[in-house]
């Protein structure tokens, strides 16, 4: 009998997606990795999860996780061997804080700023300063630590990463141009280092017969 796996639903470009992916990666714990296209999901993702968003994990028992930091929860509740979920300063309820957030006042900013032409009187420069305050926040954070809790990594750094991407993206040349020093060095560091680069290799659309991706 064939090994039964994880299933993980992702898309390889969504923050979200990387954010689970990235907790899944450093567990160890192989799942089927199954790319989704966001404007032609497949059947089986949509039966799975009706709310049709990436990431969605479904474990060897059939249970469906559909939130991102839910299935980075589940990674590593398993393996957690570089001790994301115990920050070294701090505690893991501080780190949730501070993950809730960037969940929430600064995605929806981030929305706005990147998504301005889908929401009536909003003023892009606005929602960027507003989103801002945040990442001044992280860059205070990192003035006398190398990550966001301490030494080394936590699952914070890699949970808030992905989404300060797509924010500097929107127009690189404001971002790095801000007075954010640690936080750009910060970002620079999770941009090349191995743990991302082996989480965005492509992979094609998944459909029904395909070879199993094994992810990582």
């Amino acid at each position: 009998m064939a090994e039964k796996r994880p299933v993980l639903y992702s898309f390889r470009r969504c923050p979200y997606a990387m954010r689970a992916r990235l907790a899944i990666s450093v567990s160890g714990v192989e799942c089927e990795l199954r790319e989704i296209v966001l404007r032609d999901k497949a059947p089986e993702f949509l039966q799975a999860s009706p709310k049709a968003t990436v990431p969605v994990l479904i474990d060897e028992d059939g249970n469906v996780v559909e939130e991102s930091l839910d299935i980075a929860l589940w990674a590593l509740a398993r393996h957690d061997p570089d001790n994301w979920l115990k920050p070294e300063i701090s505690s893991i309820e501080e780190m949730h804080a501070l993950i809730g957030e960037a969940d929430g006042p600064f995605k929806s900013r981030l929305d706005r700023y990147k998504y301005a032409n889908r929401h009536d009187g909003i003023d892009p420069n606005e929602e960027r300063q507003a989103a801002s305050e945040f990442l001044l926040l992280l860059d205070q954070r990192l003035t006398d630590q190398q990550y966001l809790f301490g030494s080394r990594i936590c699952l914070a750094d890699m949970a808030i990463a992905p989404f300060v991407r797509q924010f500097a993206n929107v127009d690189r040349d404001w971002f790095d141009s801000q007075e954010w020093p640690k936080l750009l060095s910060w970002l620079e560091s999770f941009l090349e280092s191995g743990r991302f680069q082996s989480i965005m290799e492509k992979y094609p659309k998944w459909q029904t017969g395909d070879t199993l991706t094994i992810f990582p």
